[in-house]
């Protein structure tokens, strides 16, 4: 009897041992966590984390000395139909499933981009090898323009591809690119109609569209104003007029709320120094000739800063603010990280809205080949975050990006992909996913918002 129960413990003892081991080796099947080599870990890679969640509820599974087959399978079918549905989220299911929109993060949009399904060619993707003013240098660089689809005028390439601006499937993808980056206002790049920049067409008429699908995200819309051709103050008063008659109206258009409690829209004024403080001055003061001031067509205004003696020059303009731009640390005066203690000082003693820009870094190599000095490398997200935690140190009421869509200088956040051509390799985010500079924004946006309310206690 005994050397049966001895027999039947040993048994038992190898049924345990065999069980482990197809545990064990089963278990060596599971995707490697760590293959990405991404720092930021699975925090940043969502999907890649859905996926290990749904093969990891399958091993359980298979685990299973006495399951129930049937139970195991409808329990299989159940996890596969909630993945499809995550993966198609209803309309009215976006609030839930998107980062709240942080409308103190303003970023700047281009929608000067066309092909030929939408506009008959390409517009901006073939953009020209622009030459040194140096006739010396530019003898040592090629000439010509780049060649779509393939060949386009970035050192990225979009996961979109060389979309058209008027696609509305690519305004809906971009407004729930940026909504996902917990952004708040989208900066539009603007050319009175009929207008538009030596690259491009007219693209004032897109502006309803994007207001519709900015309004669907709950996003909101204001004007970068570009430096069309003779404007000066009489263009301006006009121009901005248009804009709020024809828009203001639409409950996608941004007004900030001022210190007094009034809500104004916002103009942002880009290349706002090379018209004279005189000539500003006459829009934005009280007493101008052509002033906008106590008019319903009363605004913010927000100059370009770029050399230190600007702030003294818009100061004296009557803007409202200013705002740096450029992705590039030390390019500027304005850009450099280092100025903006000293620039929000200023801003903070007169009254005006200091906004610095940051950016995830900076190349424009693909259409000025010669300015390989000024590229800032990305350093995988770390030159972006330096950037964020230097806005957050003066403590701005707004923060800018620059940009979501700015293909030509390499300071896209938009998703891009690896891509090589017969001539081009183009640049990517890896060892990151497309989306990785959209997640570290949502990340920064998230961390101003905590030290905002520590500001204001």
């Amino acid at each position: 009897m005994a050397r049966f129960r001895r027999r039947t413990c040993i048994i038992l003892l190898l049924f345990i041992l065999f069980i482990c081991s197809i545990m064990m080796a089963l278990k060596t099947l599971r995707p490697d966590r760590a293959g990405f080599g991404d720092p930021f870990g699975l925090g940043l890679l969502p999907e890649l984390q859905q996926r290990t969640v749904l093969l990891d509820d399958k091993q359980n599974s298979l685990n299973r000395v006495q399951g129930d087959t049937v139970t195991r399978v409808s329990n299989l079918h159940s996890i596969a139909v909630n993945t499809m549905k995550a993966s198609m989220p209803p309309v009215n299911k976006l609030e839930e499933e998107l980062s709240s929109p942080n409308y103190n993060f303003h970023i700047f949009y281009y929608s000067w981009f066309g092909n030929p399904q939408f506009d008959g060619k390409y517009i901006h993707w073939n953009h020209p090898l622009l030459p040194h003013w140096d006739p010396k240098i530019a003898n040592n660089y090629p000439k010509g323009r780049h060649n779509p689809p393939e060949d386009i005028g970035a050192n990225f390439y979009p996961e979109l591809g060389s979309y058209s601006s008027k696609d509305p499937s690519v305004i809906e993808a971009h407004m729930k690119q940026m909504r996902s980056a917990s952004t708040g206002v989208i900066v539009l790049s603007w050319y009175p109609p009929g207008m538009a920049d030596e690259n491009g067409e007219p693209t004032d008429d897109l502006v309803p569209v994007i207001l519709d699908y900015a309004h669907k995200y709950n996003l909101k819309v204001t004007f970068h104003i570009e430096p069309y051709k003779d404007r000066d103050d009489r263009s301006m008063y006009h121009n901005v007029k248009y804009i709020i008659d024809k828009y203001g109206g639409h409950p996608a258009f941004y007004r900030h709320k001022t210190s007094t409690g009034r809500f104004l829209p916002m103009f942002y004024v880009y290349d706002s120094y090379v018209t004279i403080p005189e000539i500003w001055a006459n829009l934005l003061t009280v007493s101008g000739s052509q002033t906008i001031r106590n008019t319903p067509y009363d605004a913010l205004f927000i100059a370009l800063l770029v050399e230190e003696r600007h702030k003294h020059d818009i100061h004296r303009s009557g803007f409202d603010g200013m705002y740096t731009y450029f992705a590039t640390n030390g390019f500027s005066y304005g850009s450099s990280h280092h100025n903006w203690a000293s620039l929000k000082a200023f801003c903070d003693s007169n009254n005006l809205i200091f906004i610095p820009s940051v950016g995830p870094g900076y190349i424009d190599t693909s259409i000025r080949p010669w300015n390989n000095h000024n590229t800032r490398n990305r350093v995988n997200g770390k030159y972006y975050e330096t950037a964020f935690s230097a806005a957050l140190l003066v403590r701005p009421e707004i923060i800018s990006i620059t940009s979501f869509n700015e293909w030509h200088e390499g300071t896209q956040i938009e998703k891009a992909v690896p891509k090589r051509t017969g001539q081009v390799v183009y640049l990517d985010y890896k060892p990151h996913k497309p989306n990785v500079y959209l997640e570290l924004t949502q990340k920064w946006s998230e961390k101003y918002r905590k030290e905002q309310e520590q500001w204001l206690m």
